[in-house]
């Protein structure tokens, strides 16, 4: 992903996420972060420059930023790496491109030393994760964080 993509990120989430807006600001501040886990997946025949995206980042396990929320820096000691979103455009959503950037993510961060991917899974997604390898953590301290995303999200973590 490059700092010209984010116009076109913003238009997948538009698409992908209109139940969970983010100010582009947010964007463009994963982006600058880390930018090494930040990927675009382009469109091949569509009306879209871009087909999906994914942005994560280091940060501490157990403790996933609030959403729509800029981060000011990563935290020293980070532990694990956060999927902090990944969206694919309806048409992108077939022979398995979601668990390949998937995939790719996991092996980015296990190359760069993380032991765990986490995220927040939001509305029906908590099914995709698990057929990724994560794994739904019940934890009573994530309640109200957790309610910035949602009635149905998920705590979930995955094993690298």
């Amino acid at each position: 992903m490059a700092e010209a993509d984010l116009a076109a990120v913003l238009a997948v989430a538009a698409v992908v996420h209109p139940d969970f807006p983010e100010d582009a600001c947010v964007f463009a501040e994963r982006l600058r972060l880390w930018p090494a886990g930040c990927f675009v997946l382009a469109a091949a025949d569509a009306p879209t420059p871009l087909a999906g995206y994914v942005v994560s980042h280091p940060w501490r396990a157990g403790s996933p930023p609030a959403l729509n929320s800029l981060l000011g820096t990563l935290p020293d000691g980070a532990d694990t790496v956060y999927l902090h979103d990944l969206a694919l455009m309806p048409a992108a959503r077939q022979n398995g491109t979601g668990a390949a950037m998937v995939d790719t993510l996991a092996r980015h961060a296990g190359d760069a030393g993380f032991k765990t991917m986490s995220l927040v899974a939001v509305g029906n997604s908590a099914g995709f994760w698990g057929r990724q390898g994560f794994l739904a953590i019940d934890d009573p301290a994530l309640a109200e964080k957790l309610a910035s995303y949602g009635a149905a999200a998920r705590f979930m973590v995955r094993m690298l």
